[in-house]
């Protein structure tokens, strides 16, 4: 059976540490304006450089996403010396973006060209190999659309891998690369799944936000 509501429904919770879960948020999707309302609103001290620096990340994130990775990795390079030298996962996957812009774009010539003079050097590494096995099968189908690696040209994964880079970005900025909503949900997930585990009979359920929301 789950937690009955009346049990927490009047526990106080402190204004200041709601404000700082929804500031978290905004932030850290770029949401510049909002924030500046928020800030506004409830008198929050406003992040230092938070503006400025959300501004260029934003820019960085639409580009990854549009798949336009080339500007997007001109751009991270100038807002963040070397990450994606120390950070070849993040590399590859941009470069795989422009990529399959190209495939798309039926300039497979031109995909082949760069895929051997940027990408080809990761097969140096075992675990980039199927990666880039999968990527230049691209190139054999007429409509790389309907070929069974049609989840690399989807959205889905643009948005991965542009969420990907905005954690980093993120990071190197000494900034959390998760929001604090984010943390609150893992915490409140990890607690439930042990609760549950210890008293299977009784315990409550294992957690669910949908659930949750409903309730």
């Amino acid at each position: 059976m789950d937690v009955d509501p009346r049990q927490y429904e009047h526990v106080a919770v402190n204004d200041n540490d709601i404000h700082n879960i929804v500031m978290s948020y905004l932030v850290h999707n770029c949401f510049k304006e909002t924030v500046e309302s928020f800030i506004a609103c409830t008198g929050m001290k406003q992040p230092s450089d938070c503006l400025e620096d959300m501004e260029k990340r934003k820019r960085i994130f639409q580009l990854a996403l549009e798949g336009n990775a080339l500007k997007s990795i001109e751009l991270t390079e100038q807002l963040a010396t070397n990450l994606l030298e120390k950070n070849k996962d993040l590399h590859f996957d941009l470069l795989s973006l422009h990529f399959v812009e190209l495939v798309c774009s039926r300039k497979c010539t031109e995909a082949l060209e760069f895929a051997q003079t940027k990408l080809t050097p990761f097969g140096k590494e075992q675990k980039y190999v199927e990666k880039l096995e999968d990527f230049m099968a691209l190139l054999a189908y007429e409509e790389p659309e309907k070929s069974p690696m049609f989840n690399l040209l989807s959205l889905e994964y643009r948005q991965h891998v542009a969420e990907k880079l905005n954690r980093a970005v993120l990071a190197y900025a000494n900034q959390p690369s998760c929001t604090a909503m984010e943390r609150l949900i893992q915490q409140t997930t990890v607690v439930r799944q042990c609760l549950h585990h210890e008293h299977t009979k009784d315990g409550p359920p294992p957690f669910s936000l949908k659930d949750f929301l409903k309730s």
